[in-house]
């Protein structure tokens, strides 16, 4: 470590630098670039897992959505081609059977998948939106945003089918004055007086929804509409360490069996099961990342096998310098730990530099796709433990790789070294 402060030990590296100047920038450029894919293939990696994560962020990422479609087989008496309708009275059956269920919400909508919406008017401003029916623990599954001074359905609004409604950000504007409080004011929809309860943020990305959506009690909207006890569809989440696919598999088998189906009917039941994709997802970034990192230690590696190659190259040319230094005393160990300062040196500033390139280009990257709402990515960053534990293999890789060079300086015998020309 002494050598390490001593004047004489760098003026000999930076000696030996400039004599071998084109020879060592063009070696050094190895570990810059494996150090910058690395940086810039991990940022660009996590700035995918940022961009999913924001995508999936407006709902439960464990959540699915089942349906009620035509029957494709015949069954216990029912012929084929069947339309099965689901009812309120499956939630508690569900909850019962499929213990991996931690919310069920049944919705119904109007205003969507080819249906009329509601006729919503306010004083002399009138609109058509997208009415939906719903439960409370819709908020649990859609993490939906109510701003402040509102609020989402309750189960007393239930109980009670009040006539609240939860407008969206678009309706707001559209119905509204600016400026104007929403909250305790009074909507018509299709004729029925709704009082505004809250106004509800549609977050982009989440790919569900619209900013014009208006949310009233699933009691409610029952009586509006006159549907009854059937249902459109449910949104259910199960528990983080459920197996998503399995609780899907589990929720149709016990619908078939309340409603009549074939078990081995693929068609009655349609399903989307958000959960399977966040994870196939996150699982594709992490395997981003992963590469990222055997592609950048592999040029890291390539790199620094580089900067080995040039100090025996430079020890070669310096046989005669080391044998004198030997002749007049220097011991092998500070031979040896010359070298090595030299390779960990040049390891440590191409990987400073190659961070520096990487992070400058992740900057740019981030300024460049953060106005892409359409576009999953977000904030391409490297964690720190990452950068510091790449330095350090960097560090570790040009010790070893300069023992090689250091080696041979040091078994450099003073009188063949003199001889040399």
């Amino acid at each position: 470590m002494k050598a390490l402060f001593q004047n004489d030990t760098w003026q000999e590296i930076f000696g030996s630098i400039q004599k071998n100047r084109i020879r060592t920038i063009i070696t050094m450029i190895g570990v810059l670039w494996g150090i910058f894919i690395y940086i810039t293939l991990a940022g660009t990696s996590k700035g995918l897992d940022n961009g999913f994560e924001k995508a999936f962020s407006s709902i439960s990422s464990n959540s699915l959505f089942i349906w009620a479609q035509q029957t494709s087989l015949p069954y216990a008496g029912y012929k084929a081609r069947r339309q099965i309708r689901l009812t309120t009275n499956d939630v508690d059956v569900i909850k019962k059977k499929v213990p991996s269920i931690e919310y069920v919400a049944p919705r119904n909508v109007a205003g969507v998948f080819g249906s009329s919406g509601g006729n919503v008017v306010k004083g002399s401003k009138t609109g058509t939106y997208a009415i939906y029916g719903d439960y409370p623990e819709y908020i649990k599954i859609a993490v939906t945003k109510v701003y402040d001074g509102g609020r989402f359905i309750n189960q007393a609004d239930m109980d009670q089918k009040r006539r609240v409604a939860v407008i969206g950000e678009r309706t707001l504007q559209e119905l509204f004055e600016e400026d104007e409080n929403p909250i305790g004011q009074y909507i018509n929809i299709n004729n029925v007086t709704f009082k505004v309860i809250g106004v509800h943020q549609f977050r982009q990305g989440g790919g569900f929804g619209d900013d014009g959506d208006i949310y009233i009690p699933f009691a409610t909207y029952k009586d509006l509409f006159n549907t009854g006890k059937y249902v459109g569809f449910f949104m259910m989440s199960a528990f983080q360490d459920a197996d998503v696919v399995e609780v899907e598999k589990e929720v149709k088998l016990v619908l078939k069996d309340i409603h009549n189906i074939a078990p081995e009917d693929d068609q009655a039941l349609g399903a989307f099961n958000l959960g399977e994709v966040f994870k196939k997802t996150i699982k594709f970034a992490d395997g981003l990342t992963f590469l990222s990192l055997i592609v950048g230690i592999a040029t890291i590696l390539a790199g620094i096998i580089g900067i080995g190659n040039v100090l025996l190259i430079s020890v070669k040319e310096r046989t005669k310098e080391i044998g004198i230094r030997r002749a007049l005393g220097a011991r092998p160990s500070q031979v040896r730990t010359q070298i090595l300062i030299e390779s960990v040196f040049l390891t440590i500033i191409a990987g400073i530099i190659g961070i520096i390139i990487g992070t400058l280009v992740l900057f740019s990257i981030n300024m460049a796709t953060q106005d892409l709402s359409d576009f999953p990515y977000t904030n391409p960053t490297v964690p720190i433990e990452f950068i510091f534990g790449a330095l350090s293999l960097m560090i570790v890789l040009g010790t070893l790789i300069g023992l090689i060079p250091a080696q041979i300086a040091v078994n450099v015998k003073p009188i063949e070294a003199l001889r040399e020309e």
